[in-house]
């Protein structure tokens, strides 16, 4: 509760006691400052209910910001942490592949040969 409740509250509250003195002792005058006060106090109060509102949408936001934030901190951690092991896993099999290669020289030879000869064939032009 802010301060523009407050008192709109209570000018709302003095303006009905004024209209209601007026009203018993016949005075229009009292009457008309008690209802403009009357006014004049609920349009304060209803504009302190929009401040508060207008605080608590913004505290909102601010939160959602803050929530938003921290989560793509989060995914941000986990798709390095999987990248990361993607790397670690590509690097392994590369090597397992290159030492399988090292340890059977003779048939990679082959292997490659026949590679490159079928490549040959199948891009050679037809005469």
């Amino acid at each position: 509760m802010n301060r523009d409740r407050i008192e709109g509250g209570i000018r709302h509250l003095r303006g009905r006691a004024k209209t209601a003195v007026g009203a018993v002792a016949g005075r229009p005058v009292p009457q008309v400052e008690g209802a403009i006060d009357q006014v004049a106090g609920a349009a304060q109060y209803a504009y302190g209910e929009a401040r508060d509102a207008a605080r608590g949408l913004r505290q909102d936001g601010e939160r959602l910001v803050g929530e938003a934030r921290d989560r793509g901190r989060e995914i941000a951690e986990d798709l390095g942490e999987r990248g990361q092991r993607y790397r670690d896993e590509a690097l392994h099999r590369g090597r397992a592949i290159a030492r399988r290669a090292e340890d059977n020289k003779t048939a990679t030879l082959l292997l490659v040969a026949a590679a490159a000869f079928s490549l040959g064939w199948l891009s050679r032009r037809a005469q």
